[in-house]
């Protein structure tokens, strides 16, 4: 068992060596980008991806305070559900009403892996295996329909 400051620098030097390993890979526009803090130019629109002790996960996330502006972003991704899912070459879980880690409401469209764990390097390489492509094929298909977002802005 880790302390918690033993766990927290074990996942600050798992989330540096996967930006670092993906520094050199850039956006479908040919750009720098931060993989871990992916920027989506939309207020509370996120890419997140989270490492635990017993999974990974990488997903958008909507936490609009607004619930109907939440709902529209949703319904909106929801539109091009089939573009998402042959883009990613899987279907993801879509979650129009859900709750954070904070009891706040939000909407996440999402997928996991099981059985990996952040503090045990030994997992590290299946997690950013798991990560890594998911990332990058959510960059490309962001960049396909984001246009239709602007509206929402």
């Amino acid at each position: 068992m880790y302390s918690r400051s033993e766990a927290s620098q074990l996942k600050h030097e798992f989330w540096i060596a996967f930006g670092r390993y993906l520094s050199l890979h850039h956006s479908s526009e040919g750009m720098k980008v931060n993989w871990v803090n992916y920027h989506t130019g939309h207020k509370y629109m996120y890419f997140r991806m989270e490492a635990g002790k017993d999974r990974a996960s990488v997903g958008i996330e909507l936490r609009q305070p607004d619930e109907l502006m939440r709902e529209l972003y949703f319904d909106r991704f929801s539109s091009f559900r089939t573009i998402i899912h042959t883009a990613l070459n899987e279907e993801w879980r879509w979650e129009k009403d859900a709750t954070d880690e904070h009891g706040k409401s939000i909407s996440r469209i999402y997928t996991e892996t099981r059985n990996v764990n952040v503090y045990d390097k030994s997992t590290w390489p299946e997690i950013i295996s798991f990560l890594k492509p998911r990332i990058i094929a959510l960059d490309e298909v962001w960049n396909d329909i984001k246009d239709a977002f602007e509206d929402l802005r």
